[in-house]
C-alpha cells in the first residue's frame, strides 16, 4: 500500500547546509526558526489550543538529496568514529529506508503575518533551512519523556565538544550571532575520521561563512566572511523569475532568504517570505 505525504509546512533559519547543523534538537537553545505554513494549512483552526504547550515534535522529510539514496541495513555514526558500522535502526541517521526526521522544538511566539498565515517561531530545531515539515504534534511531558531510558552507544559521546577559540576581530558580529556560532562549533561538525591539524573547514550560518581549524580538542576560529557570494549567485536567479532585491537596515533577511530557496524551499514559500519582510518586492 502506498501513502500520499505532502508538506503542510518549511523551516526557515540560519541553517543553509548540512556541515554544521546541531546533532540533535534542542543542543543548541537559543537557535531561532520559523515554520511557515503552506497556503493549503494556513488555517488558524488547526493551531487552535497549541498555545497552551511549551513544546512540540515536528515531524518532517529529509531534503539532503544524499538521504535519498538507496537504504542500507548498517551506517557509520560520525561520532564513532566513522568506520564502525551499527544497524541502521539503532541511528539517527538520515539514510532509513524512509527519510523521516523527528524534532522536538520549544514554542517562542505565534505571529499572524500578511502573505503567510501564523508563523510560529520555535527555539531548538536541527533542520536544515527550507525543510519540509509533514506534521506538527504537542510534546507530553508526562508521556514523552522516559527518565530511566538507556542511550546505547549515544550515552558514550553525549558530552563530547571542543573548547571554541576566536583568532580574529568579532566586534562588528552581534553578540547573539557569536555564541550561536560558538555553541554549533563545540559540538564539532567535522566528520569523526578528520583530523587534520593543518585543515581549513568552512561552516555556512545565515549570510557568515566560518573559517576554522582543529588542533586536539582545541576549535580555532581564523576568519568569519559575509557570505556576499550568496547575494552575488542567487540575486541572478531571483531576477530572472522577475524579483528585485529591495535594500533594507537588515540586509540579513534577504541573505537567508536566499540561502532557503538554495536549501530546497518552494519559490513560493521563499517569495512570501520575502514580500512578509519587506526585503524583496515584485519587478
Amino acid at each position: 500500500m502506498n501513502y500520499n505525504i505532502e508538506p503542510i509546512a518549511y523551516i526557515h533559519n540560519n541553517y543553509v547546509e548540512k556541515f554544521g547543523i546541531p546533532r540533535q534538537s534542542g543542543i543548541i537553545k537559543d537557535s531561532i526558526s520559523t515554520i511557515v505554513f503552506e497556503k493549503k494549512y494556513q488555517d488558524d483552526n488547526s493551531l487552535r489550543g497549541l498555545e497552551e504547550y511549551s513544546h512540540i515534535w515536528l515531524l518532517w522529510i529529509f531534503n539532503d538529496k544524499n538521504a535519498n539514496k538507496e537504504w542500507s541495513p548498517t551506517v557509520r555514526p560520525p561520532r564513532l568514529g566513522g568506520n564502525k558500522r551499527m544497524g541502521v535502526f539503532a541511528t539517527r541517521s538520515p539514510y532509513h529506508p524512509n527519510g523521516i526526521g523527528l524534532s522536538c522544538v520549544k514554542i517562542i511566539s505565534f505571529e499572524k503575518t500578511v502573505n503567510n498565515g501564523t508563523v510560529i517561531s520555535v527555539e531548538g530545531a536541527d533542520l536544515l533551512c527550507g525543510t519540509p515539515i509533514i506534521d506538527i504534534k504537542p510534546y507530553l511531558s508526562f508521556t514523552d519523556c522516559r527518565e530511566d531510558a538507556i542511550c546505547g552507544f549515544a550515552e558514550n559521546t553525549k558530552d563530547y565538544e571542543l573548547t571554541v577559540m576566536f583568532d580574529t576581530d568579532i566586534s562588528s558580529i552581534k553578540d547573539e550571532v557569536i555564541n550561536e556560532i560558538t555553541q554549533l562549533l563545540k559540538q564539532d561538525p567535522r566528520p569523526s575520521y578528520q583530523d587534520n591539524s593543518d585543515r581549513i573547514y568552512s561552516m555556512k550560518f545565515g549570510e557568515f561563512d566560518v573559517k576554522f581549524k582543529v588542533d586536539g580538542n582545541y576549535l580555532n576560529v581564523i576568519r568569519i566572511e559575509t557570505t556576499e557570494y550568496l547575494v552575488e549567485k542567487y540575486s541572478e536567479q531571483l531576477r530572472n523569475m522577475g524579483y528585485t532585491l529591495v535594500e533594507d537596515q537588515n540586509n540579513r533577511k534577504a541573505l537567508l532568504l536566499l540561502s532557503s530557496a538554495l536549501a530546497g524551499v518552494t519559490m513560493l514559500a521563499a517569495v512570501g517570505v520575502m514580500q512578509e519582510t519587506q526585503t524583496a518586492s515584485a519587478a
